[in-house]
This record gives C-alpha cells, sequence and structure tokens, in this order.
C-alpha cells in the first residue's frame, strides 16, 4: 500500500511518499517547499492573502507530486502556525476551495501523542519507561509514557521560531537581556512539564525536530549523511556551550556553523536554550536524537488503526469544522491560545480526544 502524507509547518511543506511494506512506512519520495511560514505572518499571527495564497500553491504542487508518485490522496496536516493564527478558518477554507485540500489542524498535544508513537516505533521496547522532547516553529511537545502511547502528553508555546521573534527581533547578537528574558520564559513555562518528567524517571530521553538535529550536529554528532541508523547522543553540558557559542555570533555566522543551517540559523539560539533548559530542569544530562518523530507517527497510527482513524482524526480537527464555527477565527485563536497555556504560563497534562487502539503492541514493534 503506497500512502502519501503532507505537513504545513512554520518553515517548510514536506511531502513524504510511503510504502507500507510490513506495517513499516518506507519512504520512496520526499519533497519540501520552504515557505517560512513563521516570517510571513503578521506579528499577531494572521496569515493575510500572501501567506494563504502560498500555502495553497505549495499545498497544490504537493497533492501533484503526490498523485504522480501514487498516493492521489494525501494525509494533509498542519501544526502550531497554522493552529495559532486568527484566520485559521479562512486559511482552511482557502485551502479546501483552492488546493482540494482537507488540512487536519492537529491540537498540540495529539502531536505530542503521535510523536511519541513515531518515537517508541523506532526506539523498541527495550527503550523502557520513554520521555521525547520535540521542538518545532511554534510549539515545543513533552511526552512520557511506558507502553504504545503515552501516559503524559503536553505542548507548550516554546517553538524556536515563535520565541526569536518575541525575544530577538533583529540579526544580531542577542543581548544580556534579551537573552536573560528567553531564558526565564523558557523557565516558567518548562516548570511543570520537567517535574513530571524528574517525577517519572525514564529510562531512555530522546529528542526529534530538525532543530534538535542541527544543535546535535553542532554538539559533535555524527551528520545526516551517516545515514538515520547512526547513533547520535546531544550531551546537556555540550549544549550550553552550544548556547554561548550561538549568542555570540549574528545570524548570518551562525549558517557557518556545523549543522545550522541558513533557513534555522535565526532561531537555532532559541532552540538551543529552550533545548538545555528542558534537560536541565528535568536532570537529564543527555538524549537519543530520533529520525522518526511526528510524520511517521501519523503513518504509524493510520497503518496500525485503519484510515477510519483518519477520517475521525479530520472530522474533528478539519476544515469543515473550523469552517462550521459560528465565532469563527477569534473561538480558533483563543481556543488555541488556551491550550498551548498562553494565558497562565503553564499547561496541563492532557489526555488524546481520539480513541486508542485497545490490543496490547507487539513486543517486535
Amino acid at each position: 500500500m503506497r500512502v502519501g502524507l503532507v505537513d504545513a509547518g512554520s518553515n517548510t511543506v514536506r511531502l513524504v511518499v510511503t510504502d507500507a511494506t510490513g506495517g513499516v512506512p518506507l519512504p520512496v519520495h520526499t519533497a519540501k517547499w520552504k515557505l517560512r511560514l513563521s516570517e510571513q505572518v503578521g506579528a499577531d499571527g494572521r496569515f493575510g492573502e500572501e501567506a494563504t495564497e502560498q500555502l495553497v500553491k505549495a499545498l497544490r504542487k504537493a497533492v501533484e507530486v503526490a498523485r504522480r508518485w501514487g498516493a492521489p490522496q494525501p494525509l494533509a496536516f498542519a501544526t502550531a502556525v497554522v493552529r495559532n493564527a486568527p484566520d485559521r478558518a479562512a486559511v482552511l477554507r482557502a485551502v479546501a476551495q483552492d488546493a482540494g485540500v482537507r488540512l487536519c489542524v492537529l491540537p498540540g498535544e495529539v502531536e505530542a501523542e503521535l510523536t511519541f508513537l513515531g518515537v517508541r516505533r523506532w526506539m523498541g521496547w527495550r527503550a523502557g519507561p520513554l520521555a521525547v522532547f520535540d521542538i518545532g516553529g511554534g510549539s515545543f511537545e513533552v511526552a512520557f509514557g511506558r507502553g504504545r502511547m503515552p501516559e503524559f502528553a503536553v505542548s507548550l508555546p516554546l517553538g524556536a521560531g515563535r520565541l526569536t521573534n518575541e525575544f530577538v527581533g533583529h540579526d544580531g547578537p542577542p543581548t544580556a537581556d534579551e537573552l536573560r528574558a528567553l531564558r526565564r520564559r523558557a523557565r516558567h513555562q518548562l516548570r511543570d512539564a520537567t517535574a513530571r518528567i524528574r517525577w517519572e524517571h525514564p529510562h531512555t530521553v530522546v529528542a526529534t525536530s530538525r532543530t534538535f538535529q542541527q544543535l546535535a550536529r553542532l554538539c559533535g554528532a555524527a551528520p545526516g549523511r551517516n545515514g538515520p541508523f547512526a547513533e547520535r547522543i546531544l550531551f546537556r553540558g555540550d549544549l550550553r556551550r552550544a548556547v554561548d557559542r550561538l549568542a555570540a555570533l549574528p545570524v548570518t555566522e551562525r549558517s557557518g556553523l556545523p549543522g545550522i543551517s541558513a533557513p534555522r540559523a535565526r532561531q537555532s539560539l532559541a532552540g538551543a536554550v529552550v533545548g538545555h533548559t528542558a534537560m536541565k530542569l528535568s536532570g537529564v544530562k543527555s538524549l537519543a536524537i530520533c529520525p522518526w518523530a511526528l510524520r511517521e507517527g501519523i503513518l504509524l497510527r493510520y497503518l496500525e488503526d485503519g484510515a477510519d482513524w483518519w477520517a475521525d482524526t479530520e472530522a474533528a480537527h478539519g476544515a469543515n469544522r473550523d469552517g462550521d464555527r459560528a465565532s469563527g477565527d477569534r473561538d480558533g485563536d483563543r481556543a488555541s491560545r488556551d491550550r498551548d497555556g498562553d494565558r497562565d504560563g503553564s499547561a496541563a497534562n492532557a489526555v488524546s480526544p481520539l480513541p486508542l487502539r485497545s490490543t496490547p503492541p507487539t513486543p517486535t514493534a
């Protein structure tokens, strides 16, 4: 079976077409379109016509490519950059009408759960009690669990792009006050989630996302050309030194460092600060970098629980639901801010509204 998946993220729209042989999503083709939506949206997160049109064009191209590779109806989802937009309902309507795509906007807690599933399948059951950190452009997800799905999953408004825009609105090195404020925000938002991780004392701690991968490379981990099976470990002490190294440089010079790409150079410092703070407050001295994350989690859940699961997800979080709300954009923005903990600086343990599979996982996963 061939399955396509489109991910509309803060920096890029990504397409992956996979062959699901033996229940494992093996990629046969990938493509991406660099939009940097987090930099194009307004100060309040509003898309507006230009950013919406760029997203529609990219999604239309992604569907065309997926069709050529034998996946005519790819699953499509969006994360924080769309989830937090005040005009989210209008964006989803435009995507549905002009690109023919039903874009599913996943709640942050569901993102954390599905990312955990992808990591669990990659790391296997020998990882034991597992904690997962995942940083994106708009949010930071934390999850912990002993089984197939997490017992604790939370999403926090600590995305690398989001914090960069809020605290370091220029391309030069941050001032001491800017860096201090950034660290203070990270500590405040992470306090409760990291306390839970410390309490659970996981056997294995894993980080996912391109930001963590690039930071690990900066700290001496194997380059991407070594393939996904190369072991990559990120040590807290090395990451602390990387924070100082990144803070001393303007954006244009950070991209010259090992692992730091030009498109992510601006937000690399904020990502390093959040990652180091999460590790320190959780009492984690080192973590493993996992190549599987949210996209693989969605594909695995689709393969394991069937197409009905995705249909239920679209019904709960898709374009039709947003478009049918009488209060539309304003309520969507308010709900997303409440869910991410913007108002009180905290986020509670959340249980997924999606049904979990009742049968136990197999030990060979």
